[in-house]
């Protein structure tokens, strides 16, 4: 199924523009195909109609029929605990993060740079550290015990297939 999150009643979804931008509703029903009847009453939206193309669609489905008042969506909303599973989600943090960025000043933005570059160096200084002895104990490794004696390519070959190989008893004497 392409789409996941479908414009349906019971649906929670973000406000992304106008005046209450920013905040958590729940679609009570649906006004025509550009249209829905939100309503929010734990996060203070109050019962109106807003364009679909203002709401984000959020994971969060509410039992609700079509129509439901206010009262019966807050006790739906607050038994479901939305508002804290939203404050969990990965989305949340990040809009609260781009709030935090947007309020900060120039010497804010100044620290913020010296703290990430002094991050970066101690980062850095550690993983040449490890690279550094890495290496080291790669040489220790396969450092070679004896060191090998050139064989001609033609000997290396007749050895192999035990060519000009001399019988082991023909060698010896008694």
């Amino acid at each position: 199924m392409p789409y996941e999150r479908l414009v349906q009643v019971g649906r929670v979804a973000y406000i992304a523009y106008g005046p209450e931008k920013g905040k958590l509703c729940c679609i009570t029903n649906i006004v025509d195909q550009t249209r829905v009847l939100v309503d929010g009453p734990s996060s203070h939206v109050r019962r109106q109609a807003l364009n679909i193309k203002a709401l984000h669609l959020t994971k969060y489905v509410l039992k609700l029929l079509p129509g439901a008042r206010s009262k019966t969506v807050k006790t739906v909303w607050d038994k479901n605990d939305v508002n804290k599973k939203w404050q969990e989600t990965r989305w949340f943090k990040k809009l609260q993060a781009k709030h935090l960025r947007a309020k900060m000043t120039d010497f804010d933005r100044f620290k913020l740079v010296h703290a990430k570059q002094a991050y970066n160096r101690i980062v850095a200084d550690e993983y040449n550290r490890l690279k550094k002895k890495s290496k080291a104990q790669l040489a220790a490794k396969t450092k070679k015990s004896k060191r090998r004696t050139f064989v001609a390519k033609s000997k290396r070959f007749a050895n192999k297939f035990k060519i000009f190989a001399a019988p082991a008893a023909a060698g010896k004497k008694k």
